[in-house]
């Protein structure tokens, strides 16, 4: 893999972040809002892992409350973004099970901005943009190291992802031109 293949790689998620659980829009948002406000935090990680009809499949699914007067609250929209992430490494079983737990556990909050921040750190150490991954939370919980680890597969798999396009592109861009 050449240099520039490997910034190219890391510069996919250098500025990736997420909105934090007070950064959420506070009015309902409806449906088509809701799916594009998700999508353009999420298209850098992957495109099109959010659409309206996923969305209402979760709310059936129970994975979500039924919105209210058509609109999706903060508290749905965190959740929506941690399930929109989650699928890529779990089944929609465990990740109700994993919704379940946390409510057990922790308020949406708290468990949504833990997720950020694990996410965020943990996305930064797999595409090596830092070398030491933060201690993130102050508990090691069992609902923390199962969160952990899906964050680990998750960036691991987003990584590969975004290492098999790079070479895709530069084999495509060098390429000889047939005549």
């Amino acid at each position: 893999m050449t240099d520039r293949c490997k910034e190219k790689i890391a510069s996919s998620v250098r500025d990736f972040r997420l909105p934090r659980y007070h950064e959420i829009p506070s009015v309902g948002l409806y449906l088509e809002q809701t799916t594009k406000y998700i999508a353009q935090y999420l298209d850098p990680l992957q495109e099109g892992c959010i659409s309206s009809s996923m969305i209402s499949n979760y709310v059936k699914k129970h994975l979500i409350s039924n919105p209210v007067k058509k609109q999706y609250d903060r508290e749905q929209i965190a959740y929506l973004i941690f399930i929109a992430l989650a699928k890529n490494v779990l089944s929609l079983d465990n990740i109700a099970l994993f919704i379940e737990l946390q409510k057990q556990t922790y308020t949406a909050q708290r468990a949504y901005d833990y997720f950020c921040d694990e996410l965020e750190n943990m996305l930064y150490f797999v595409f090596e943009l830092k070398d030491v991954l933060d201690n993130v939370g102050m508990d090691s919980s069992d609902e923390k190291v199962m969160l952990r680890n899906t964050i680990i597969a998750l960036s691991q798999k987003v990584y590969l992802n975004k290492c098999f396009q790079a070479m895709a592109e530069e084999r495509e861009e060098t390429k000889p031109e047939k005549p």
